[in-house]
């Protein structure tokens, strides 16, 4: 195994990373900074995006451009001109409450979840957005929403409360989105973090970076631990399989000093970098494009 800082930008919230098969290249966000960024590893090339707001997740979307959830709702992103257009603001939003993770299912749905600014209520939900732009409520009761992400089968959904340390799995119909019994799939509070981006692998484990407890944990679909893996920095924020063929594994972070007003920083620890780990032996699923 090898664990590789990137040269790049480093980010004050480094979240969301989507590998684009077709570009051969990484997209994360910067949640604070309000920035959508691209990487291609194969010429070093990285360009950026502003967004209007604070953007929780990113996706790419088949005609074009990007879907990003902003804090107030949910835009498209026109690569060229660099234009946001608002095109889901749902009624009634309590304006604590903003979106945050979310990840396309292989129907072309955007599946995102609502979490509490001051992350003190379960107050969020979690919505699936479809190619119509109609947006449904599929679960409530969540303060911090994190780590959407689907079984090879399509069969488990999987997402995760960072507030409770708890992930959970659903069992989900793939043609309708609609999910049903919900159970707590991993509880990660004895490995000293919470469970924050997600991504499932061909094999079916599911890779979670663990924040606050500085790893990177793949779990069987039984939950039980296959591997842990130890990042230099103490909160990896997400992680992507990526690469011409997905078999490397993209980490996100986030910088203790932009997060202050929430945790203490006792050792002044600085991060934002973005790594690639290469040589687990595992490989990813394409990543699906939104379709409206």
């Amino acid at each position: 195994m090898k664990l590789k800082k990137l040269d790049l930008e480093v980010c004050m919230t480094g979240e969301g990373p989507v590998w684009d098969v077709a570009e051969q290249a990484l997209y994360y966000v910067d949640i604070i900074a309000k920035k959508v960024h691209r990487y291609h590893p194969s010429s070093g090339d990285s360009k950026s995006w502003d967004v209007p707001g604070v953007v929780g997740s990113m996706a790419l979307r088949e005609q074009g451009g990007a879907l990003v959830a902003l804090a107030d709702g949910l835009y498209t992103l026109d690569f060229e001109s660099g234009v946001s257009t608002q095109i889901c603001k749902p009624e009634g939003l309590d304006p604590r409450i903003q979106f945050n993770d979310g990840k396309v299912d292989r129907r072309g749905r955007f599946i995102v979840g609502t979490t509490d600014s001051k992350i003190e209520k379960p107050m969020g939900n979690v919505y699936s957005f479809s190619a119509d732009h109609k947006l449904s409520q599929i679960d409530d009761g969540i303060t911090i929403s994190n780590g959407p992400c689907w079984s090879p089968d399509n069969k488990t959904f999987y997402f995760s409360d960072s507030k409770k340390s708890v992930m959970y799995a659903y069992d989900y119909d793939i043609e309708t989105g609609e999910t049903a019994n919900r159970r707590i799939f991993v509880n990660t509070e004895d490995l000293g973090g919470f469970p924050d981006g997600v991504t499932v692998d061909a094999d079916g484990l599911i890779w979670t970076a663990l924040c606050e407890g500085g790893k990177v944990v793949a779990w069987r679909p039984d939950g039980k631990v296959e591997r842990i893996i130890d990042m230099p920095v103490t909160l990896p924020s997400s992680v992507m399989f990526g690469g011409p063929d997905l078999d490397q594994l993209y980490v996100t972070t986030l910088d203790p000093q932009a997060l202050s007003a929430f945790r203490p920083n006792p050792n002044n620890e600085r991060a934002g970098e973005t790594y690639v780990i290469e040589g687990l032996g595992a490989r990813g699923l394409p990543e699906p494009r939104f379709a409206g």
